[in-house]
């Protein structure tokens, strides 16, 4: 688990076979202390990495940040109130926790992160389904659920205690199992259905060979793919290269597709063997896009404004790249409690979050 850095979309992407549709539902919660400028707590849902629903102690109110999660309301008309009312009730108990950890690790001030994610997937072809609960204090591993086994791993010596506790709790850990195996997925089924003209959607990149100087690495950048499920490479024949090559991030464009960009050091390949070298771009389920390195198709910013490495006039030519990285605030992970109403409990089920768990 990552720190407040890790944002989301973070890390957790992996890409699935071409031939197979993994979809997956995420919801983060984050209780802070000592962070200024940033709610008490944040809570953040997500089908298949696309942000669906937030909710933060500021506003105080579980909203939808995709057009068609508002189709929800045909099925169920009181689902955004009682939504609401259990992120409430999660903002109350985490607040309690993250103190309640803060006395365990023996701090007093500072800034503190209290964090939790869950929720589950499920590959269209095969059927195959898994859920998943992972804590964390402060950036750091500190207890998550082994679903089939039906116990808690503790990842920190103070998180033992919760571990005890929890483990104690049979009867708990079925009805988690239970959401987290049933509910759950068909709550990700109802979403993928509501949302599937977007969350199918796949767009293909414009892809060019940059380089700042004749001494720079020769830089393949991919503009305008979606969604963001996607790896470049560099290849010398059959063989993918590692050595010599770096991987730039993944970054979010104005009008809502990606970019990404993969550097090859140049200046110790011959100029014979330029020809057996190709970027390749892969989107997740798509056929790949190859480019090979050719000095007359790549666009540089020496000499006078569009031109090529060649020489010739290019009008298209851009001279600077604009990277446009926009960070979505999800941290992940952390404990609830046991401080919440028997009724919301009663509901939890039936709505998109599994019931909390006290770390005392």
């Amino acid at each position: 688990m990552k720190s407040l850095d890790f944002l989301l979309l973070l890390a957790l992407l992996s890409l699935p076979d071409s031939s197979a549709v993994t979809h997956t539902l995420k919801y983060f919660n984050t209780a802070s202390s000592g962070v200024p400028n940033f709610p008490e707590f944040v809570a953040v849902g997500m089908v298949d990495d696309v942000q669906t629903v937030h909710y933060d102690s500021n506003t105080r109110r579980l909203q939808p940040k995709q057009e068609w999660m508002k189709e929800v309301t045909a099925d169920d008309p009181q689902y955004w109130n009682i939504s609401t009312q259990n992120a409430f009730g999660d903002q109350q108990s985490y607040k309690v926790n993250i103190e309640i950890l803060k006395q365990r690790f023996n701090q007093t001030g500072g800034v503190h992160i209290y964090q939790r994610m869950y929720g589950c997937q499920r590959d269209d072809k095969t059927g195959e389904k898994n859920g998943f609960d992972k804590f964390g204090y402060d950036g750091a591993d500190f207890i998550s659920l082994k679903l089939k086994e039906g116990i808690w791993d503790a990842a920190k010596r103070e998180a033992e205690i919760t571990k005890h506790k929890w483990d104690q709790d049979e009867a708990e850990i079925e009805r988690l199992k239970f959401y987290l195996n049933q509910i759950c997925i068909q709550w990700l089924q109802k979403f993928v259905n509501y949302g599937k003209s977007s969350l199918m959607r796949t767009e293909l990149p414009s892809v060019s060979l940059l380089q700042k100087t004749p001494s720079s690495p020769v830089s393949c950048h991919a503009t305008g793919f979606y969604p963001d499920r996607a790896v470049m490479s560099w290849w010398k024949g059959e063989e993918e290269l590692h050595e010599d090559v770096d991987h730039g991030e993944i970054l979010l464009n104005p009008d809502g597709t990606f970019q990404a960009s993969v550097d090859l050091k140049v200046s110790s390949v011959p100029p014979e063997d330029w020809s057996s070298y190709k970027c390749v771009f892969q989107l997740s389920g798509v056929k790949e896009i190859t480019t090979t390195l050719d000095k007359t198709q790549i666009r540089t910013n020496w000499g006078k404004p569009g031109v090529r490495g060649d020489g010739a006039e290019d009008p298209s030519n851009t001279a600077v790249i604009a990277a446009v990285a926009v960070v979505l605030a999800l941290v992940l992970v952390l404990v609830g409690v046991g401080l919440l109403l028997s009724t919301k409990n009663k509901v939890a089920d039936k709505y998109t979050k599994p019931e909390g768990y006290s770390v005392v």
